[in-house]
């Protein structure tokens, strides 16, 4: 099969075409011929050799990918409702770059019905990680406020919606006023360029003064400090990625006094127990309000396979509102 491999840590240039045996599915696997793959920042970090595999998993990058299923495990699939012959997309820990990939049944879903393979390969990375650490890890509420950071990014579109969804205020920060049009447009409540206002300033005057429940970062940084400034008692930061930093610095004083949490995670390393129940939760609750069109996917663009270098400069120019995909 082809595949997109990284031949060498730097540059988009060091991803190129390679040939590679078509990987062959174990007990509780599938094999899923790939119409379509995600692209996401993990892959950028990877490509640069920040970011490996965990042990086990492909070396290819690629963390999720929407086909149909080719063959497997046959009594894994009827458990979960899958056959041969169907439409999914699936969370990989890699591999997601290629004609084919194996994954575990647990960690695919059903294809939402009207969704073409570039919408649904642009589903499993961000809606299993908003999922996790807004509901799951933060235990987002109704009537509670959301402040997103990076709201026009393939987490951020996701996060907004969701939000909205379930009945949250949503807040969201971007880089430009264009971005933070579209932030609104897809349901965020407010909308905060940081570059030329103080989120910290405006979520406290959006808020009257009580701050946020919730913040979704992945920023860190020097961002901890603003966040914990304007988070509301028993307010909740969940961290999901660390492009500002990994140092953070803030007011503990204020985390006590005020009963705040701040959490992280990452998803890549996590079982395929833990990650199968992020799908069932998913597929119950989220899975239907893609069916009726209340949330959507946003592709951003899509390139050819052959192209994935230049997905990756588009990435990193963080130009895109949503996601990026790669189509084969």
């Amino acid at each position: 099969m082809q595949a997109i491999e990284i031949s060498a840590f730097g540059a988009p240039e060091v991803l190129r075409v390679c040939e590679r045996a078509q990987p062959v599915p174990g007990v509780g696997e599938v094999l899923i011929r790939v119409a379509a793959s995600g692209v996401n920042r993990p892959d950028v970090l990877q490509r640069k050799g920040h970011y490996p595999a965990p042990p086990g998993a492909s070396d290819l990058p690629g963390l999720e990918a929407a086909g149909v299923i080719e063959s497997g495990d046959v009594q894994a699939m009827a458990a979960h409702g899958l056959q041969p012959g169907d439409r999914v997309c699936a969370l990989l820990a890699g591999g997601g770059y290629a004609q084919w990939c194996v994954a575990p049944v647990e960690q695919c879903l059903p294809v939402p019905a009207g969704l073409t393979d570039a919408e649904a390969a642009s589903l499993p990375e961000t809606f299993f990680t908003v999922w996790s650490n807004v509901f799951d890890r933060a235990r987002l509420q109704a009537g509670e406020a959301l402040l997103v950071q990076g709201g026009s990014s393939g987490i951020g579109v996701v996060a907004i919606q969701l939000g909205r969804a379930f009945g949250a205020t949503v807040i969201a920060t971007a880089g430009s006023e264009d971005k933070c049009a579209a932030c609104l447009a897809l349901g965020a409540h407010h909308a905060i360029a940081y570059r030329s206002q103080d989120f910290v300033a405006e979520v406290m005057r959006i808020t009257q003064g009580r701050g946020a429940d919730v913040v979704l970062d992945m920023v860190a940084g020097d961002y901890v400090a603003r966040e914990v400034d304007c988070l509301a008692e028993d307010g909740r930061i969940a961290i999901i990625a660390v492009q500002g930093g990994v140092q953070a610095a803030f007011d503990a004083g204020k985390l006590l006094r005020r009963r705040m949490t701040i959490t992280g995670s990452t998803l890549r390393a996590r079982s395929t127990a833990f990650k199968g129940a992020i799908a069932r939760a998913l597929r119950e609750r989220v899975w239907p309000l893609l069916a009726s069109g209340a949330v959507r996917p946003v592709v951003y663009r899509s390139f050819a396979a052959h192209e994935a270098a230049q997905a990756h400069a588009l990435m990193e120019s963080n130009r895109h509102i949503g996601k990026i995909v790669l189509t084969w």
